[in-house]
This record gives C-alpha cells, sequence and structure tokens, in this order.
C-alpha cells in the first residue's frame, strides 16, 4: 500500500525513540498496563505517535480490561488499516495507520456491549493524546 506520509528506515529511527520505533515500526507490543493512555478520562483526539493522522475519538473509549487503551471505532473507517496478522499461530487482525503505516495494536470482534462489537486494542506508545479545548 502506498502511504501518504513516506519515510525510509533511518529517518525513523531519528524521529522516534527506541521504544517507540520498537511498536511503530517493528509491531512490537508493549507490556499491558504500564502505558500512559491507559486511564486517560478526558475528552479529546487520540493521534498516531509518528505522523500525527487522527485515529481515535476519545468518546469510543472504552474500559475493556485488557492493559491497553481501547476504542470500539476508528474517527473514519479510512484512518486505519486492517491486516491479517498469522504471526503468533493464530489469526488476529493488525490496525495500521492509513496515513503512514505504523503498527497500532489489532481489533478484536469480541462484542463487549459496544456499539460496533468491536474492540481496537492499542498500545498506548503508538498514541499520542490532545485533549479538547474547554
Amino acid at each position: 500500500m502506498e502511504y501518504q506520509v513516506q519515510k525510509t528506515d533511518e529517518q525513523w529511527r531519528e524521529e522516534l525513540s527506541p521504544e517507540e520505533y520498537e511498536v511503530l515500526r517493528g509491531a512490537a507490543t508493549e507490556r499491558p498496563w504500564t502505558g500512559e493512555l491507559l486511564d486517560e478520562e478526558r475528552g479529546g483526539v487520540y493521534t498516531c505517535a509518528a505522523c500525527n493522522a487522527e485515529l481515535f475519538k476519545s468518546g469510543t473509549k472504552f474500559d475493556s480490561g485488557c492493559g491497553w487503551p481501547s476504542f470500539y471505532e476508528s474517527v473514519r473507517p479510512e484512518a486505519v488499516q486492517l491486516i491479517e496478522d498469522t504471526s503468533l499461530g493464530m489469526v488476529r487482525t493488525e490496525v495500521r495507520c492509513a496515513a503512514c503505516g505504523s503498527h497500532l495494536g489489532h481489533v478484536f470482534d469480541d462484542g463487549f456491549g459496544t456499539p460496533t462489537g468491536d474492540r481496537y486494542c492499542m498500545n498506548s506508545i503508538a498514541l499520542d493524546f490532545s485533549p479538547a479545548a474547554e
């Protein structure tokens, strides 16, 4: 897929911290219950930590108890790219930023009583948060 934001691996390494690079560009997963956005409850917008593209609104965030920030839908369907992931011997759906291709986490259709039935389980380190103006 051709991404709107195109950078070399060297440029990504220069712009991102080693931990951010590991998750966003290497598809790693941060440890559960460690992300600073897990308990964020203010209104606002969650953006890609790599390119600042809008990804999720605070009104779709919910506590799924999984240890990572969870949302039931993206800000727009075209804001994220969904890719089949069979890396751990099971079928999962990887979520990437559609603007730059950075790994954000995975989406699961396990319900949780949400309006969509989806749980976008995102790495905190892959997101930035901008609080809404008061």
